[in-house]
């Protein structure tokens, strides 16, 4: 069978990006009989990263196409998507690394809309750059859904067979209480609902946290939980699934380490992703759920602070890539469950 074509986006040229895929790609040739790596970015910018990690610039080869690559050890196949980035330093904002990583997203997702990408395996870029560079979005999920013109998604945290669900991400809290709205609340649900289903999992429970302490106590706590997240739980469960919830925070996410939940539901960012984090550091990844191709990022920033310095680990871009390579054949799947959800 025909390996699938994985698009890794360069990211932010002044982070760790180009240096930790080098190291992935020069270190980790068991990642090419899973996949074709083609990254999707600028060929200076990867000669730097190849000199910071202790490797021959010249191993960066730039080819026009993904049907061009040939796979080859010993060699980082890119497509160059605009002037070069080989003037910006390590470690630092700047407008030009910050246009960079945007082309680089929407390059890959015009190479995944005209079916020369399987997947897309994306490092980090800098919120701050993109947004100096004129590009206004709050991360790379929300510039992927609108690129693939997709309103029900969710940014997915997952280590092993767990799977943690967002209802809201990159915005202020008071913005996430705001946006716990019944319809978001329908959606997310029943967008983990479909995914297990592609999984072959239809009858996995699905644990939603509660936003306030002890999930709002019976209206002690706040009314979140009593209006928007019990109805969402219970009108679930009359469409089939296994929700259940709204549980405590610090009870749920626990039980969920421990093996008892593998599919969960976070209210807010830092609900999911500090104790994810905390728990699984490299062994974690990003998939984003409900657009049409396999999107999995690493589960870290770009580092400016090391970035340049030759010690940044490419362990989460190593599993990202596995993650996406295992999910690319069977995404179609996860797709049709999505939009049918």
């Amino acid at each position: 069978m025909l390996l699938p074509i994985l698009g890794i986006t360069l990211g932010d040229a002044a982070g760790i990006g180009p240096e930790i895929i080098a190291k992935m790609l020069l270190r980790h040739h068991e990642l090419r009989e899973i996949c074709v790596p083609v990254v999707i970015g600028d060929a200076d910018a990867l000669r730097k990263g190849a000199s910071i990690g202790g490797f021959d610039p010249g191993a960066v080869r730039a080819i026009e196409t993904p049907s061009e690559a040939s796979n080859e050890r010993g060699l980082i196949e890119v497509i160059q998507t605009g002037p070069s980035l080989g003037h910006v330093s390590s470690g630092s904002i700047q407008a030009d690394a910050g246009d960079g990583a945007y082309r680089f997203v929407v390059a890959a997702c015009d190479l995944a809309k005209a079916g020369k990408i399987d997947g897309i395996v994306t490092p980090p870029l800098n919120k701050a750059a993109l947004h100096l560079a004129g590009h206004f979005y709050p991360g790379h999920t929300e510039l992927l859904a609108e690129r693939f013109g997709v309103k029900d998604y969710s940014l997915v945290l997952s280590a092993g067979d767990l799977y943690v669900f967002h209802l809201t991400t990159h915005v202020s809290m008071r913005q996430a209480i705001e946006r716990i709205t019944p319809e978001r609340a329908a959606s997310v649900i029943d967008l983990a609902a479909a995914f297990c289903r592609a999984l072959g999992r239809p009858d996995e429970p699905i644990a939603l946290a509660g936003l306030n302490p002890h999930a709002g106590e019976n209206r002690l706590f706040g009314d979140e939980e009593a209006d928007i997240l019990v109805p969402a739980v219970a009108a679930a469960r009359k469409r089939g699934i296994d929700a259940h919830g709204p549980l405590p925070g610090d009870a749920v996410i626990p039980a969920a380490v421990r093996g008892k939940w593998n599919m969960v539901i976070v209210c807010y960012h830092d609900q999911g992703h500090a104790p994810f984090k905390a728990v699984y550091g490299d062994d974690g990844v990003n998939i984003t759920v409900g657009l049409p191709i396999v999107r999995v990022s690493v589960d870290h920033g770009t580092a400016f602070d090391i970035a340049g310095r030759g010690i940044a680990r490419e362990a989460s871009l190593v599993l990202a890539t596995q993650r996406a390579a295992s999910l690319a054949r069977g995404w179609g799947v996860v797709w049709e469950a999505a939009r049918s959800a």
